[in-house]
């Protein structure tokens, strides 16, 4: 078939979709008016085209009339595109030589209160698919060979659960975590919801099934320098810092207690301070043996520190550079909790103004009896919910997770500090779910409830040696209530992970919330516009623990589906370049969002642009920026859409 037109023999046919569209739109006279356009053979309609019997109509059509183009004017392509493509394959048209004309959505449906109107735009809808197909060409999709090697970026639990299922599927996995130990946060986890048991003991379990498998290799300190190429053949440049520990060392305690030098304590997300000198913060971490912070260490004095440890410590180790190929990268980065800026509720400007990470901390470190902050005896403490989540600009979404978490931290003080006053200032409880439960049993075990307006949150001042929170109560009609109380925890959100270098190397689509975008929420829930490119856990949005396990084996899931095939099947519709009428402007390199157009040099026409179809998405933005019109999209030619646009102007 030359693509000229001249030789195609089109058949169309137009679906009632059970009334959904016959309804509204005259599909009779669609029929009998398409049925006089240049290239049309046969032209039906039917109640449902894609019904078995609909199906066998085209397939007995294509051979009778030999018919070599086809289209179906139905429902949405999302549905049945694919159905259609199949039906015509087996009659022995590519696949590529059929178009779907959309007449429900984009017709009956938005057009209900004007059926002659509508009849006439299913008739230019069709034109259009007709005026499409003169200009087609049989099209074979692209073949990638695949790496059967997967890159992890992140070691939390989202991580360290896709890594489980790939090793088990037999794939092979990089897992990359800029942390001297792999965990994330929830490793620094108390007691968690809803088993009751310290955030630590699942990470453990995890990391103790990872090892189980030869075909894994982890990389702590390490990040992510380089990625080049696409889905199914992926360079990967990593670097790893090195950790200056090579094994355990029986003095180490010794060795801590001669650093004076002290920083900050990022695991208990500051409440305590720890030395240069890192131990594996749990039972079962991973890696076993200790790490360096070379940045505190501080100079010669953190080096007197280690002379304990001097046959476990090597100062000469360097950075190394590994290079990987791979097949698909997930990127489970996780979140940071939000930090409120100084004097947002008092954080900062008064020391018992805590986070609900930090209390979470001190929770976990704290026996029962008292609850002991900063030195002071805690009788009386108020939750303030929603901070730095569901603002009216900004972090407009709910972070999820923290309502289920401070309510069980409610319970927790309840059990082990039962003479502890609690305070919850909340705009709304989401304890969605099986949760709802613990907001029961939160409120029988004492904990008072004050709903306070959007536009009002609550005060807080400092008032004889105390804290003082004023707020007005929905639930008393709006009354101001001052509470006095020894502690105000506030409840923070999750924010995206500061990825900066990171997104500009991937560059993976963000959100309008700054974390990663997937493709569609429930369709694609775990899939980016970047082919080979996968998003899973807080890294995407806000989840809980059991959620971002889940989202770290859909991740999974889809990694293994590419790789595993060896072979991968690509679609057409990719820019091509014509070396003929290029004359290397340069601006299709510079315009393409994806790096997929280099400059090539073609035998006996010199330099000229050239697409990689594997990473070429097919966006067209090339195509609009070439002045001579040199760069094209296979399967949406310039052709095409002018005469397109030229069916659909025609009158009805």
């Amino acid at each position: 078939m030359s693509g000229d037109g001249k030789d195609i023999r089109i058949g169309v046919y137009v679906c009632w979709c059970g009334g959904n569209i016959s309804d509204v739109v005259d599909v009779e006279k669609v029929v009998n008016v398409i049925k006089n356009e240049e290239g049309v053979i046969v032209a039906r309609h039917f109640m449902f085209m894609c019904s078995e019997a609909g199906q066998k109509m085209i397939e007995n059509d294509i051979k009778t009339h030999n018919l070599n183009a086809v289209v179906v004017a139905s429902c949405s392509p999302k549905l049945h595109e694919l159905t259609f493509r199949n039906t015509v394959l087996r009659a022995g048209i590519n696949p590529y030589m059929y178009y779907h004309a959309n007449i429900r959505e984009q017709v009956s449906w938005a057009h209900s209160d004007s059926k002659e109107e509508a009849t006439k735009k299913a008739i230019r809808h069709i034109r259009m698919a007709i005026a499409y197909l003169r200009h087609a060409e049989p099209l074979e999709k692209i073949k990638v060979e695949a790496t059967p090697a997967v890159l992890i970026i992140g070691g939390g639990v989202t991580g360290l659960r896709a890594a489980i299922d790939l090793a088990r599927a037999g794939v092979n996995v990089y897992l990359v975590e800029k942390e001297p130990f792999l965990g994330g946060h929830v490793a620094r986890l108390g007691e968690t919801y809803p088993s009751g048991r310290p955030g630590w003991e699942l990470v453990s379990r995890l990391i103790d099934e990872l090892l189980k498998h030869d075909n894994v290799a982890i990389y702590t300190k390490a990040t992510v320098e380089r990625v080049e190429g696409y889905i199914g053949n992926f360079d990967v440049t990593i670097k790893v810092s090195p950790r200056y520990f090579v094994k355990n060392c029986e003095r180490i305690e010794e060795a801590i207690s001669r650093c004076n030098k002290r920083v900050p304590d990022e695991w208990s997300y500051g409440v305590k301070t720890r030395t240069p000198i890192l131990l594996p913060p749990y039972p079962g971490a991973y890696p076993r043996i200790p790490a360096l912070d070379m940045k505190a260490c501080g100079g010669d004095k953190c080096m007197e520190c280690l002379e304990p440890c001097k046959d476990a410590v090597d100062l000469a180790m360097q950075e190394q550079v590994i290079k990987l190929k791979v097949g698909a990268v997930i990127t489970a980065t996780g979140f940071n909790p939000y930090e409120p800026s100084e004097g947002e509720f008092g954080y900062k400007q008064y020391p018992y103004v805590i986070t609900l990470p930090q209390f979470n901390s001190i929770l976990k470190e704290s026996g029962n009896g008292k609850l002991v902050v900063n030195g002071k005896e805690v009788k009386s403490l108020a939750f303030i919910y929603c901070v730095g989540s569901r603002q009216r600009e900004g972090r407009t979404y709910c972070s999820r997770y923290c309502c289920n978490a401070t309510i069980y931290a409610a319970l927790l003080v309840a059990k082990k500090f039962p003479g502890v006053k609690q305070y919850h200032f909340y705009r709304d409880i989401r304890t969605y779910g099986k949760n709802e439960l613990m907001y029961e049993q939160a409120s029988r075990s004492g904990a008072v409830f004050i709903k306070y307006p959007e536009e009002e949150p609550p005060k807080v001042t400092a008032e004889n040696g105390s804290l003082l929170v004023r707020s007005r109560d929905l639930l008393t009609e709006g009354l101001t209530i001052d509470v006095s109380v020894d502690l105000v925890v506030l409840v923070t959100g999750m924010v995206p992970r500061n990825n900066k270098d990171l997104n500009e190397l991937l560059k993976l689509p963000l959100g309008k919330d700054g974390f990663y975008q997937e493709v569609h929420p429930k369709l694609r829930p775990v899939e980016t516009t970047l082919s080979g490119f996968l998003i899973a856990g807080t890294a995407q949005g806000p989840k809980d623990t059991l959620e971002s396990l889940s989202s770290g084996s859909a991740a999974a899931a889809k990694a293994g589906g590419i790789v595993l095939k060896r072979i991968i099947e690509l679609e057409p519709f990719r820019a091509f370049v014509d070396p003929d009428k290029c004359e290397l402007t340069r601006q299709c390199v510079a315009e393409c969002p994806y790096m997929a157009i280099s400059v090539k040099n073609y035998e006996g026409k010199g330099e000229k642009a050239w697409v990689n179809p594997a990473i070429c998405k097919g966006c067209g933005a090339c195509v609009a920026v070439c002045p001579n019109n040199a760069i094209q999209i296979k399967g949406l030619t310039n052709d095409q859409v002018v005469d397109m646009i030229k069916a659909a102007a025609r009158e009805v």
